[in-house]
């Protein structure tokens, strides 16, 4: 009853009643449980500003230069995944526009969100032909620009792509475009000449050792620096992917230490002992023996792909092969890591790989 005659005092506040309505039932205390909603570290972490950005040099130089009240070029972000690309452009935006501008000045489109040449053509345009006007409210100079960011726009169509050069071009005095992607030649060449291009390199592992270790202090995550060393070198330079296994890792031990073995069952990493007893089974020369590790391989929920990840590693390091017989490895890799791709029989591919390194073995 009480909830039903808070109703009509809000409504007479606020304008729309039935947004009202909802919003007027939670009291005071469950607003505030709500702001402290527990947020995934991956979030929590994230750089609020460009100087957190780390080991991107010269994007940050770039950056502090714009917010300086320099002009900003239309930017190309691209590079491997978790090494900051969406983090870096979101920080500067908030340094330029403050938390009241932000909303109004950017507008971020994800893969996720239709981005054919209809919303080009209408969303993007329409957004870009806005003029902005307004000071920010502490006072610091406001650039005299928005900024459309498309993320992973290397899924965008060619026909969307090509949408896009016109209105780059059309409303450069009031719209400034960044434009983030893994594959840059994925980007059509129109578009990647109309912008300042930046790498993103694989995180260093020292850069991300010193990141998990600064969380692991915060959180009270009990994970020795050899922890920490194998959660790097499994997350291959992705910052991202370390901080949520170091999360998922720390949630499943509940308190206790983080072991290598519980981020190796959490990465989904073949155990060393298992790649050992593969080539101990190619090198016996019996395809029964083969055929059960494969079985077991399976059985127990293994990544094929994952599996070729680090036989290619292991059998480049191999000194008991030669480099002819480390080609031929190599090349079934990159065949059946097609296949699978493609949506090829797992099994069938495993075997097929192993019966070739068991060729060579015995050759």
């Amino acid at each position: 009853m009480q909830a039903f005659l808070k109703g009509p005092a809000s409504i007479s506040t606020k304008p729309p009643p039935a947004k009202d309505r909802g919003t007027a039932a939670p009291a005071g205390s469950g607003a505030e449980s709500r702001r402290a909603k527990p947020v995934p570290w991956v979030e929590k972490y994230r750089p609020k500003c460009v100087d957190e950005v780390a080991f991107q040099e010269e994007v940050v130089a770039v950056l502090k230069k714009s917010l300086e009240g320099a002009d900003l070029p239309n930017l190309l972000f691209y590079g491997p995944p978790g090494t900051g690309k969406t983090s870096t452009i979101l920080a500067a935006a908030r340094e330029l526009y403050g938390p009241e501008l932000f909303r109004q000045r950017v507008l971020e489109l994800n893969a996720s969100d239709e981005r054919g040449i209809q919303v080009i053509r209408e969303k993007v345009k329409t957004f870009a032909q806005l003029t902005v006007a307004g000071s920010r409210s502490d006072g610091k100079p406001c650039p005299p620009f928005k900024i459309v960011i498309l993320d992973e726009a290397d899924s965008m169509t060619s026909a969307a792509q090509a949408a896009l050069r016109r209105t780059m071009e059309k409303e450069s005095k009031t719209t400034r475009f960044c434009l983030i992607c893994n594959y840059v030649s994925r980007i059509i060449e129109p578009l990647t000449s109309r912008c300042s291009k930046f790498r993103f390199k694989p995180l260093s592992d020292k850069i991300q050792h010193q990141r998990l270790l600064d969380i692991s202090e915060k959180e009270n995550v009990k994970i020795s620096n050899e922890g920490i060393s194998y959660l790097v070198k499994v997350s291959e330079g992705d910052l991202r992917k370390a901080i949520t296994f170091l999360q998922s890792a720390t949630r499943l031990t509940g308190g206790q230490d983080v072991t290598e073995k519980v981020i190796t069952e959490i990465a989904g990493v073949v155990p060393t002992e298992t790649i050992n007893g593969i080539f101990s089974a190619c090198q016996s020369g019996s395809f029964e023996k083969l055929e059960a590790v494969v079985k077991d391989l399976i059985d127990e929920g293994h990544a094929a792909t994952q599996l070729i990840n680090q036989l290619h590693d292991v059998v480049v390091e191999k000194d008991d092969l030669s480099d002819k017989q480390k080609s031929i490895i190599t090349e079934k890799l990159a065949e059946v890591d097609k296949c699978l791709a493609d949506g090829a029989d797992e099994h069938l591919q495993l075997i097929s790989l192993c019966a070739t390194v068991m060729q060579q073995f015995n050759s």
